[in-house]
């Protein structure tokens, strides 16, 4: 059964976007990631976003269901409409297969809010994300690889963020004798 746009109806086609595989509408352009793939997708259009990840299935309370009754293209199931993390972007999921479908452009508002997400989770609750990127290299839920990826991204990050905003220490820093 060939995959369908949730908006158009009409047949999805397939293309490699930021490397990976997905479905999209050649009409309305919106975008179908499997399960992962929005990820994925992410981590590659970004490399100092991979430690930062929103799980849009943690909170039942958030899903409700969509007025305009769109269908998930591979289980043909109503999708649910739902905030991604805390901003104001609604995505379209399916809680059975955990696809998620993204209307044209709302990948580039997701990669902005997570650019913001993180500079402001970086700069104001660093010490609480360090310590649990270093608790997920242990814990998960990625494989050990990723974990470690991530909790270097987020010391690299901080290191741009404080050497950008605090010239003058940085400077001062440098000119020490080594």
């Amino acid at each position: 059964m060939n995959k369908v746009c949730p908006n158009c109806k009409k047949e999805l086609g397939n293309a490699i976007f930021y490397g990976i595989d997905v479905d999209y509408c050649p009409k309305c352009l919106g975008v179908w990631f499997e399960e992962d793939e929005l990820r994925w997708a992410k981590d590659l259009s970004d490399r100092n976003l991979t430690w930062l990840d929103i799980d849009l299935w943690k909170d039942d309370e958030k899903f409700k269901i969509s007025r305009d009754k769109k269908l998930c293209p591979e289980c043909r199931l109503p999708l649910y409409e739902v905030n991604y993390g805390t901003s104001r972007i609604m995505v379209d999921v399916c809680n059975v297969c955990h696809g998620i479908w993204l209307d044209r452009g709302e990948f580039e508002e997701i990669i902005k809010y997570l650019k913001e997400e993180g500079n402001y989770e970086v700069l104001n609750k660093f010490t609480k994300k360090l310590l649990g990127e270093f608790w997920e290299i242990f814990s998960g839920p990625e494989d050990l690889r990723e974990e470690v990826s991530d909790f270097l991204a987020i010391l690299k990050l901080l290191k741009y963020k404080f050497a950008t905003q605090n010239l003058a220490i940085t400077k001062l820093i440098s000119s020490l004798p080594k």
